[in-house]
Protein backbone atom coordinates (compact mmCIF):
# COMPACT_ATOMS: atom_id res chain seq x y z
CA UNK A 1 0.00 0.00 0.00
CA UNK A 2 1.48 3.52 -1.03
CA UNK A 3 1.35 5.48 2.08
CA UNK A 4 3.22 9.01 1.03
CA UNK A 5 1.32 12.33 1.93
CA UNK A 6 0.21 13.00 -1.65
CA UNK A 7 -1.79 9.83 -2.33
CA UNK A 8 -2.55 8.33 0.93
CA UNK A 9 -6.24 7.15 -0.95
CA UNK A 10 -7.59 3.59 -0.82
CA UNK A 11 -9.87 2.69 -3.91
CA UNK A 12 -13.61 2.23 -2.67
CA UNK A 13 -15.48 -0.51 -5.23
CA UNK A 14 -17.55 2.18 -6.97
CA UNK A 15 -14.15 3.50 -8.42
CA UNK A 16 -14.04 6.59 -5.98
CA UNK A 17 -11.26 6.79 -3.38
CA UNK A 18 -10.88 7.68 -0.01
CA UNK A 19 -8.10 9.64 1.23
CA UNK A 20 -6.87 7.13 4.60
CA UNK A 21 -6.66 10.31 7.22
CA UNK A 22 -9.77 12.57 8.05
CA UNK A 23 -10.82 15.27 9.78
CA UNK A 24 -13.54 14.56 12.21
CA UNK A 25 -15.38 17.79 12.67
CA UNK A 26 -17.90 16.09 15.58
CA UNK A 27 -18.79 19.32 18.36
CA UNK A 28 -21.28 19.96 21.09
CA UNK A 29 -22.96 22.78 20.04
CA UNK A 30 -23.33 24.15 23.50
CA UNK A 31 -19.89 23.83 24.50
CA UNK A 32 -17.87 25.03 21.12
CA UNK A 33 -17.09 28.38 20.87
CA UNK A 34 -18.68 29.69 16.99
CA UNK A 35 -16.05 29.87 14.39
CA UNK A 36 -13.75 26.84 15.92
CA UNK A 37 -14.88 24.09 13.74
CA UNK A 38 -14.50 26.71 10.33
CA UNK A 39 -10.84 27.46 11.33
CA UNK A 40 -10.13 23.96 11.82
CA UNK A 41 -11.17 23.25 8.41
CA UNK A 42 -9.06 25.76 7.26
CA UNK A 43 -5.77 24.59 9.11
CA UNK A 44 -6.61 21.14 8.54
CA UNK A 45 -7.12 21.67 4.41
CA UNK A 46 -3.41 23.81 4.63
CA UNK A 47 -1.71 21.32 6.10
CA UNK A 48 -2.96 18.42 3.51
CA UNK A 49 -6.04 16.81 4.88
CA UNK A 50 -8.54 16.43 1.91
CA UNK A 51 -10.90 14.17 3.85
CA UNK A 52 -13.51 15.63 6.38
CA UNK A 53 -15.99 13.80 8.04
CA UNK A 54 -19.16 15.52 8.83
CA UNK A 55 -23.06 15.28 10.32
CA UNK A 56 -26.01 17.18 9.76
CA UNK A 57 -26.26 16.73 13.66
CA UNK A 58 -22.70 18.50 14.62
CA UNK A 59 -24.89 21.71 14.17
CA UNK A 60 -21.58 22.83 12.19
CA UNK A 61 -22.04 21.99 8.41
CA UNK A 62 -22.42 25.72 7.74
CA UNK A 63 -18.91 26.36 8.67
CA UNK A 64 -17.63 23.51 7.08
CA UNK A 65 -19.16 24.37 4.10
CA UNK A 66 -17.57 28.13 4.12
CA UNK A 67 -13.92 26.62 5.63
CA UNK A 68 -14.21 24.58 1.55
CA UNK A 69 -15.38 27.63 -0.31
CA UNK A 70 -12.62 29.76 1.50
CA UNK A 71 -9.87 27.65 0.47
CA UNK A 72 -11.26 27.13 -2.94
CA UNK A 73 -11.53 31.06 -4.08
CA UNK A 74 -7.58 31.29 -2.49
CA UNK A 75 -6.98 28.63 -5.25
CA UNK A 76 -5.21 26.29 -2.07
CA UNK A 77 -8.02 23.66 -3.24
CA UNK A 78 -10.29 22.48 -6.10
CA UNK A 79 -13.80 21.44 -5.03
CA UNK A 80 -12.91 17.87 -6.43
CA UNK A 81 -9.49 17.38 -4.05
CA UNK A 82 -11.92 17.53 -0.75
CA UNK A 83 -14.11 14.14 0.14
CA UNK A 84 -16.54 15.33 2.51
CA UNK A 85 -18.89 12.50 3.95
CA UNK A 86 -22.01 13.52 5.25
CA UNK A 87 -24.72 11.31 7.30
CA UNK A 88 -28.38 10.36 7.25
CA UNK A 89 -29.82 11.35 10.90
CA UNK A 90 -32.10 8.71 12.77
CA UNK A 91 -35.15 10.47 12.26
CA UNK A 92 -34.64 10.84 7.95
CA UNK A 93 -35.09 6.99 7.24
CA UNK A 94 -37.99 7.16 5.90
CA UNK A 95 -37.76 6.49 2.14
CA UNK A 96 -39.48 9.97 1.13
CA UNK A 97 -37.35 11.99 3.35
CA UNK A 98 -33.64 10.71 2.38
CA UNK A 99 -33.46 12.86 -0.13
CA UNK A 100 -34.75 16.27 0.89
CA UNK A 101 -32.58 15.67 4.46
CA UNK A 102 -29.46 15.62 1.42
CA UNK A 103 -30.66 18.14 -0.11
CA UNK A 104 -30.86 20.27 3.09
CA UNK A 105 -27.45 19.44 3.82
CA UNK A 106 -26.01 20.31 0.45
CA UNK A 107 -27.73 23.40 1.27
CA UNK A 108 -26.05 24.26 4.68
CA UNK A 109 -22.46 23.04 2.77
CA UNK A 110 -22.91 25.42 -0.38
CA UNK A 111 -21.86 22.63 -2.62
CA UNK A 112 -23.48 20.86 -5.15
CA UNK A 113 -22.54 17.20 -3.78
CA UNK A 114 -20.75 15.20 -0.84
CA UNK A 115 -18.57 12.59 -1.62
CA UNK A 116 -19.80 9.98 0.52
CA UNK A 117 -23.21 9.87 2.24
CA UNK A 118 -23.85 7.54 4.61
CA UNK A 119 -26.76 6.34 6.95
CA UNK A 120 -25.74 7.28 10.52
CA UNK A 121 -26.91 4.24 12.29
CA UNK A 122 -29.12 0.89 11.52
CA UNK A 123 -31.70 2.14 13.86
CA UNK A 124 -34.95 4.90 13.56
CA UNK A 125 -36.11 7.73 15.67
CA UNK A 126 -39.52 8.89 15.51
CA UNK A 127 -39.59 11.40 11.97
CA UNK A 128 -39.80 15.11 13.17
CA UNK A 129 -38.45 18.34 14.16
CA UNK A 130 -36.80 16.83 17.27
CA UNK A 131 -33.56 15.63 16.51
CA UNK A 132 -33.86 13.17 19.50
CA UNK A 133 -37.44 12.45 20.15
CA UNK A 134 -38.34 11.93 23.67
CA UNK A 135 -42.32 10.94 25.47
CA UNK A 136 -43.36 12.68 28.63
CA UNK A 137 -41.38 10.44 30.53
CA UNK A 138 -37.77 11.56 28.74
CA UNK A 139 -37.66 8.12 26.71
CA UNK A 140 -36.29 8.53 23.05
CA UNK A 141 -39.25 7.31 20.97
CA UNK A 142 -37.98 5.08 18.19
CA UNK A 143 -39.84 4.46 14.83
CA UNK A 144 -40.07 1.53 12.51
CA UNK A 145 -37.27 1.26 9.63
CA UNK A 146 -36.51 -0.45 6.79
CA UNK A 147 -33.39 -0.28 6.01
CA UNK A 148 -33.50 -1.74 2.52
CA UNK A 149 -35.84 1.13 1.26
CA UNK A 150 -33.96 3.55 3.07
CA UNK A 151 -30.94 2.21 1.05
CA UNK A 152 -33.31 2.01 -2.19
CA UNK A 153 -33.64 6.14 -1.41
CA UNK A 154 -29.97 6.40 -0.98
CA UNK A 155 -29.09 5.15 -4.28
CA UNK A 156 -31.47 7.10 -5.49
CA UNK A 157 -29.27 10.26 -4.48
CA UNK A 158 -26.32 8.17 -5.73
CA UNK A 159 -28.19 8.13 -9.28
CA UNK A 160 -29.40 12.22 -8.86
CA UNK A 161 -25.15 12.69 -8.61
CA UNK A 162 -25.97 14.35 -5.57
CA UNK A 163 -23.33 11.86 -3.80
CA UNK A 164 -20.33 10.26 -5.50
CA UNK A 165 -20.66 7.35 -3.08
CA UNK A 166 -23.15 5.99 -0.32
CA UNK A 167 -22.04 3.80 2.81
CA UNK A 168 -23.56 3.06 6.51
CA UNK A 169 -22.31 3.53 9.92
CA UNK A 170 -22.40 1.49 12.91
CA UNK A 171 -23.63 -1.57 11.40
CA UNK A 172 -23.11 -4.87 12.54
CA UNK A 173 -22.41 -8.10 10.12
CA UNK A 174 -26.09 -9.23 10.12
CA UNK A 175 -26.93 -5.75 9.26
CA UNK A 176 -24.47 -5.54 6.42
CA UNK A 177 -25.99 -8.45 4.70
CA UNK A 178 -29.50 -7.48 4.74
CA UNK A 179 -28.50 -4.63 2.14
CA UNK A 180 -25.78 -6.80 0.44
CA UNK A 181 -28.34 -9.48 -0.15
CA UNK A 182 -31.14 -7.20 -0.81
CA UNK A 183 -32.84 -8.36 -4.05
CA UNK A 184 -32.20 -5.73 -7.00
CA UNK A 185 -29.23 -4.42 -5.34
CA UNK A 186 -27.53 -1.86 -7.98
CA UNK A 187 -25.08 -0.17 -5.11
CA UNK A 188 -23.45 -1.62 -2.15
CA UNK A 189 -21.97 0.06 0.46
CA UNK A 190 -18.41 1.10 -0.34
CA UNK A 191 -17.86 1.97 3.28
CA UNK A 192 -18.94 0.95 7.06
CA UNK A 193 -18.07 3.82 9.90
CA UNK A 194 -17.48 2.09 12.87
CA UNK A 195 -15.44 2.71 16.21
CA UNK A 196 -11.81 1.51 16.18
CA UNK A 197 -8.75 2.08 17.72
CA UNK A 198 -6.13 -0.62 19.33
CA UNK A 199 -8.39 -1.87 22.33
CA UNK A 200 -11.59 -2.04 19.62
CA UNK A 201 -9.71 -3.04 16.36
CA UNK A 202 -13.00 -4.84 15.20
CA UNK A 203 -10.76 -8.06 13.47
CA UNK A 204 -14.06 -10.12 12.58
CA UNK A 205 -16.23 -6.96 11.06
CA UNK A 206 -12.67 -5.85 9.46
CA UNK A 207 -12.47 -9.41 7.68
CA UNK A 208 -15.89 -9.55 6.26
CA UNK A 209 -15.75 -5.78 5.27
CA UNK A 210 -12.83 -6.73 3.38
CA UNK A 211 -14.44 -10.16 1.58
CA UNK A 212 -17.58 -7.57 0.73
CA UNK A 213 -14.84 -4.40 -0.21
CA UNK A 214 -16.48 -2.62 2.34
CA UNK A 215 -13.73 -0.22 3.50
CA UNK A 216 -14.09 0.54 7.33
CA UNK A 217 -14.10 4.14 8.67
CA UNK A 218 -12.49 4.24 12.44
CA UNK A 219 -13.77 6.93 14.47
CA UNK A 220 -12.97 7.81 17.80
CA UNK A 221 -9.14 6.29 16.38
CA UNK A 222 -7.30 8.28 19.54
CA UNK A 223 -10.03 7.07 21.95
CA UNK A 224 -12.48 9.95 23.38
CA UNK A 225 -12.94 12.60 25.65
CA UNK A 226 -13.97 11.40 29.35
CA UNK A 227 -17.57 12.93 29.20
CA UNK A 228 -19.64 10.56 31.06
CA UNK A 229 -22.75 11.82 29.24
CA UNK A 230 -21.73 9.03 26.46
CA UNK A 231 -18.44 7.63 26.92
CA UNK A 232 -17.25 4.58 28.97
CA UNK A 233 -14.68 6.06 31.63
CA UNK A 234 -13.87 2.84 33.11
CA UNK A 235 -12.15 1.84 30.06
CA UNK A 236 -8.34 3.18 30.53
CA UNK A 237 -7.06 6.37 28.51
CA UNK A 238 -5.32 4.64 25.26
CA UNK A 239 -2.84 7.54 24.73
CA UNK A 240 -1.27 6.58 28.22
CA UNK A 241 -1.14 3.02 26.98
CA UNK A 242 2.47 1.74 27.58
CA UNK A 243 2.89 0.11 24.32
CA UNK A 244 1.64 2.69 22.32
CA UNK A 245 4.08 4.83 24.29
CA UNK A 246 7.47 2.79 23.86
CA UNK A 247 6.45 2.38 20.13
CA UNK A 248 6.06 6.01 19.85
CA UNK A 249 9.42 6.77 21.76
CA UNK A 250 11.56 4.44 18.94
CA UNK A 251 10.11 6.40 16.01
CA UNK A 252 10.27 9.82 17.95
CA UNK A 253 6.36 10.08 17.74
CA UNK A 254 3.34 10.40 20.01
CA UNK A 255 0.87 7.59 21.20
CA UNK A 256 -1.46 8.93 18.88
CA UNK A 257 0.16 9.23 16.21
CA UNK A 258 1.14 5.24 16.37
CA UNK A 259 -2.21 4.57 17.05
CA UNK A 260 -2.94 6.57 13.97
CA UNK A 261 -0.21 4.67 12.12
CA UNK A 262 -1.40 1.08 13.17
CA UNK A 263 -5.04 1.62 11.48
CA UNK A 264 -4.07 2.86 8.44
CA UNK A 265 -1.22 0.15 7.92
CA UNK A 266 -4.15 -2.09 8.25
CA UNK A 267 -6.23 -0.27 5.77
CA UNK A 268 -8.32 1.45 7.89
CA UNK A 269 -9.64 4.61 7.37
CA UNK A 270 -9.06 7.27 10.38
CA UNK A 271 -11.18 10.31 11.15
CA UNK A 272 -9.90 11.92 14.21
CA UNK A 273 -11.63 14.44 15.90
CA UNK A 274 -9.53 17.89 17.09
CA UNK A 275 -9.64 21.58 16.68
CA UNK A 276 -6.47 21.61 18.24
CA UNK A 277 -4.19 23.37 15.30
CA UNK A 278 -1.23 21.97 16.75
CA UNK A 279 -2.62 17.96 16.84
CA UNK A 280 -4.54 18.41 13.68
CA UNK A 281 -1.22 19.07 12.27
CA UNK A 282 0.59 16.27 14.38
CA UNK A 283 -1.96 13.64 13.68
CA UNK A 284 -1.12 14.33 9.96
CA UNK A 285 2.70 13.24 10.46
CA UNK A 286 2.28 9.51 10.34
CA UNK A 287 3.22 9.22 6.66
CA UNK A 288 7.04 9.35 7.15
CA UNK A 289 7.90 5.94 8.69
CA UNK A 290 6.47 2.42 8.90
CA UNK A 291 5.66 0.33 11.72
CA UNK A 292 7.49 -3.27 11.56
CA UNK A 293 5.18 -6.62 11.01
CA UNK A 294 5.82 -7.44 15.19
CA UNK A 295 5.17 -3.69 16.04
CA UNK A 296 1.78 -4.16 14.33
CA UNK A 297 1.21 -8.03 16.05
CA UNK A 298 2.10 -6.17 19.97
CA UNK A 299 -0.49 -3.38 19.06
CA UNK A 300 -3.24 -5.88 17.59
CA UNK A 301 -2.83 -7.56 21.15
CA UNK A 302 -3.88 -4.90 22.74
CA UNK A 303 -7.38 -5.24 22.27
CA UNK A 304 -9.80 -5.44 25.07
CA UNK A 305 -13.44 -5.66 22.76
CA UNK A 306 -14.33 -2.28 24.57
CA UNK A 307 -16.22 0.27 23.09
CA UNK A 308 -15.62 3.86 24.73
CA UNK A 309 -18.49 5.25 22.33
CA UNK A 310 -21.50 3.34 23.94
CA UNK A 311 -24.34 4.58 21.62
CA UNK A 312 -26.62 4.31 24.84
CA UNK A 313 -29.45 5.71 22.94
Amino acid sequence: MNLTAESHRVPLSDGNSIPLLGLGTYADPKKTPKGTCLESVKIAIDTGYRHIDGAFVYYNEHEVGQAIREKIAEGKIKREDIFYCGKLWNTCHPPELVRPTLEKTLKILQLDYVDLYIIELPMAFKPGDAIYPRDENGKMIYHETDLCATWEAMEACKDAGLAKSIGVSNFNRRQLEMILNKPGLKYKPVSNQVECHPYFTQPKLLEFCRQHDIVIVGYSPLGTSRDETWVNVSSPPLLKDPVLNAIGKKYNKTAAQIALRFNIQRGVVVIPKSFNPQRIRENFQIFDFSLTEKEMKEIEALNKNVRYVELLM
